[in-house]
């Protein structure tokens, strides 16, 4: 490491040069710092990013993330989709909380349209977004422990997201991007024994968790490499937009689904857990607490499941039954029709906030009366709390750095798109 006042070729001129020639521009803090890539690609991250890390020896003076090396224009290319084919887009961002993005988009389509699915269609969909929910937070648990060193919760959380993502593929034929939720309300109902299987995955579920935390809760290298490690404050997390577990771990008792209710969530009971110190441990306590209420409500959602249709009644807005393609020419009109032209909302603009796995997720929508989007933009949850990061960091060590991604839980397809 320089020493301040050194006087060899790393001149603060020199060094200037170096780092715009990176891509980025610094003020140097001392002549003694050291900048140093950290990426492009990293193995803590769903995606590539890259930090540019400024250093006081191990010390983290500075974090620059640099993003964009995945991105793909989704947002302009939902434009120029009609709404219903845009579905599909929503999948691609947060690919590990799909159901979630379908629904987010969605529930902005409908309020363009004044349309809401029967009580079914919604216990549906909340059924589906909490064993989706629970199979992020697996994902994270079991990457997040194999970044810290230890293995054996990446192969007991992946056992377990097996058993929720088979859930998901009896549903609808695909595991990781369905598309399942779509305007109007679901592409298909429960099949024959669904119901009977979710109950036993979700019954064998809190002696799994179980597992997790005696295999974490009391390990002194665990401990060690997260309490007090990438603490935020309350305050930062407001200023930043950070929400979703990493605002819950400082103590903020905020969830889009008690705030702002949505798709009957306030017809059901659960607890929004919090932390307290907002530290690397505090969020994934909160996480694993959340594991826990994803699954109460799943068990409300089919303990309490209603009778009836899944879909609005409006032939504008949903396709007709499949088994109708075959003895209706009326219904090949009618779902040819919705496939080519599609939807055509009025005039009007909305957004409505979801709770993903990640934080608050949302699509403003600007409908100009066409069958096609005039704006799409998404509120972003991985986006936001990666402006958090080197907050984070500064005055930690560079070891810390995994440790503190892997705790904000970020998708660079999300943050990208």
């Amino acid at each position: 490491m320089r020493r301040a006042g050194s006087t060899d070729i790393h001149s603060r001129l020199g060094r200037s040069a170096a780092l715009i020639a990176q891509g980025v521009e610094l003020d140097p803090i001392d002549e003694s710092t050291l900048v140093v890539n950290m990426g492009p690609q990293h193995p803590s991250t769903h995606g590539v990013l890259r930090l540019v890390l400024e250093l006081d020896g191990e010390i983290i003076v500075k974090v620059t993330p640099h993003i964009g090396y995945v991105h793909t224009g989704i947002e302009k290319e939902g434009e120029y989709q009609t709404y219903l084919k845009a579905v599909t887009i929503t999948d691609r961002m947060d690919y590990v909380s799909a159901h979630i993005n379908n629904l987010a988009y969605v529930l902005s389509v409908e309020k363009l349209l004044g349309v809401a699915p029967p009580p079914r269609g919604q216990y549906l969909r909340v059924l589906l977004c909490e064993i989706q929910r629970m199979a992020s937070h697996l994902v994270w648990l079991g990457t997040h422990a194999l970044d810290i060193g230890a293995m054996t919760v990446f192969f007991y959380a992946f056992r377990e997201r097996e058993k929720l993502l088979d859930l998901t593929e009896m549903m609808s034929g695909v595991r990781l991007m369905p598309s399942w939720i779509v305007p109007g309300g679901l592409r298909g109902d429960a099949p024959d024994g669904w119901f009977e299987r979710c109950k036993l995955v979700l019954d064998e579920l809190p002696r799994r968790i179980d597992e997790y935390e005696t295999l974490l809760d009391q390990n002194p290298i665990w401990r060690e490499r997260t309490q007090g490690i990438g603490a935020i404050t309350a305050d930062d997390c407001f200023g930043l937009g950070v929400s979703g577990p990493t605002l819950r771990a400082c103590g903020v008792p905020y969830d889009c689904r008690k705030a702002s209710p949505y798709s009957s969530y306030d017809q059901f009971t659960f607890g929004i857990p919090v932390g307290e110190y907002g530290d690397v441990n505090d969020r994934y306590r909160v996480r694993m607490a959340e594991l826990r209420q994803s699954r109460e409500i799943a068990k409300q959602a089919i303990e309490n499941m209603p009778d009836g249709p899944i879909n609005v009644d409006d032939l504008k807005v949903v396709r007709p039954p499949r088994a109708d393609l075959d003895r209706s020419m009326e219904a090949v009109i009618h779902h040819f029709k919705l496939w080519t032209h599609g939807i055509t909302p009025p005039p009007g603009e909305a957004y409505v906030p979801v709770e993903s796995p990640k934080g608050e997720i949302g699509f403003y929508i600007v409908s100009d009366g066409s069958n096609y989007p005039w704006r799409m933009h998404l509120r972003g949850p991985s986006f936001m709390n990666l402006q958090a990061l080197s907050r984070m960091c500064e005055g930690r060590m560079v070891a810390d750095v995994v440790a503190i991604i892997g705790s904000i839980d970020i998708v660079l397809g999300e943050i990208d798109r």
